[in-house]
């Protein structure tokens, strides 16, 4: 698909910023309210080994307040890994198979209504048609109890022998999974709400919060769903204030925001109060790291949402990102291609020339022995094939009008943690603090 002229949100931008400019976002965003107990005992699980298939990973591992919910690495390492951030080094006892195939998301306002499909490549999201209400990629096997398609993505990590369920026979969740025993009777997600069960606090704290109920993998992944919806609702930044009249924006991020709804045509995507519209694009973003592809598969390619659809207008398309706290989770892209904001900022100026001149350098990669990082880079018909699908047109931009384009994405920046990383669990494992 191609785009016209860049949609234009805002007409003049100055320091009192009217209701009819805050109009032209939508409605102002619904976040889902959720019980206090639910959230706190879903914090403890998400911040829990408990739920990986050696107890050596926690869904905060990948997704650390710290690094902006985010890994703080292009291509992040899940089982077999040790350590946070930067510092993750592989396990020499017991290394991965590869690097995760792609960036670790931010979590920031996902407990917002309007976020309902999940993933870089949408391949879960909610689908009233479906008899559970939500599409996933275990299409009819998928269980029944799950809140949301917030509560269902929580939980497929846990079944990804490289993120969360260790690899063959290692442990009884990775053996599952390799029967392909997933989420019947039995199978891995029925271990692991045996082990949560078996935990005396945990089950101290299900029975108040369900009385009478057991507690079920759906159980767990709707309070982890509530923990994420809570800790990370992130609407009070500058830009929310200015939206509300409550402040101004400082007169560079003014001029960056008028740019962003205006010239530099961001906003033809990046829409609405959290600056997506939750479709899909091809921004001929480099593709790094081992690519998206099957066990028997030999390419390192990521068709991205071609994989869901089958429909090849839909090669190398991602999901728009929400821009919240994007000052706070880089890298950036569906495989972190670029470490810093303002080199992704320039690839949309001129996504073609900026994929063919597109160096390693630019990424943010922990050592991995045996990576081919570059093959995909080096194949000229696949790169030929992502210039073709770019969405963009190529726009001008002088450095200083991007300089101002930072400010305003830095003014959609609240970091709004709330009630932090626990110094224990239930469990006992140990906690990535």
């Amino acid at each position: 698909m191609r785009f016209a002229a860049p949609i234009i949100a805002f007409g003049v931008v100055n320091a009192s910023i009217t209701t009819a400019t805050s109009q032209n976002l939508g409605p102002n965003p619904e976040f889902v309210e959720s019980d206090l107990a639910n959230v706190q005992l879903g914090r403890l699980l998400f911040y829990d080994p408990i739920l990986s298939g050696n107890r050596n990973i926690s869904c905060a591992t990948c997704h650390h307040p710290k690094l902006g919910t985010s890994d703080g690495l292009s291509l992040g390492i899940g089982e077999g890994g040790s350590g946070l951030g930067a510092g993750r080094k592989i396990d020499t006892d017991n290394p991965p198979e590869q690097r995760i195939p792609r960036n670790s998301p931010g979590l920031w306002n996902l407990g917002a209504t309007e976020f309902t499909t999940f993933f870089h490549d949408g391949r879960l999201e909610t689908d009233p048609t479906r008899e559970n209400g939500i599409r996933t990629p275990l299409g009819t096997h998928m269980r029944s109890g799950f809140n949301s398609a917030l509560a269902a993505q929580a939980m497929f990590p846990v079944l990804s022998p490289d993120e969360m369920a260790g690899h063959y026979s290692e442990n009884d969740v990775s053996q599952a999974v390799r029967l392909g025993m997933l989420t019947q009777e039995g199978g891995a997600w029925d271990l692991i709400a045996a082990r949560v069960a078996a935990i005396p606090e945990y089950e101290h704290r299900f029975s108040l919060t369900a009385p009478g109920d057991a507690i079920t993998f759906s159980a767990i992944a709707n309070v982890i769903a509530d923990f994420i919806a809570f800790e990370w609702r992130a609407d009070n930044s500058p830009f929310d204030l200015a939206m509300r009249g409550e402040a101004a924006l400082p007169e560079e991020a003014q001029r960056g925001m008028q740019l962003f709804y205006g010239k530099a045509g961001c906003s033809t995507c990046h829409s609405g109060w959290f600056q997506t519209d939750h479709k899909f694009h091809s921004i001929a973003l480099p593709q790094i790291g081992p690519g998206k592809a099957a066990r028997f598969e030999s390419h390192t390619r990521d068709d991205g949402r071609l994989r869901v659809t089958g429909d090849a207008e839909d090669a190398f398309a991602f999901r728009t990102p929400s821009l919240r706290n994007v000052t706070l989770t880089a890298p950036y892209g569906h495989n972190g291609a670029y470490a810093r904001l303002e080199d992704i900022v320039r690839h949309h100026l001129n996504p073609e020339a900026s994929l063919r001149s597109y160096t390693l350098e630019m990424a943010k990669l922990p050592y991995f022995p045996g990576a081919q990082d570059q093959r995909s880079l080096l194949n000229p018909e696949n790169l030929d094939a992502i210039a073709r699908s770019s969405d963009l047109p190529r726009i001008s931009l002088t450095d200083q009008e991007i300089s101002a384009l930072l400010s305003f994405l830095g003014s959609l920046e609240d970091p709004a943690e709330r009630l932090g990383v626990p110094d224990h669990v239930p469990s006992g494992l140990p906690v990535d603090q």
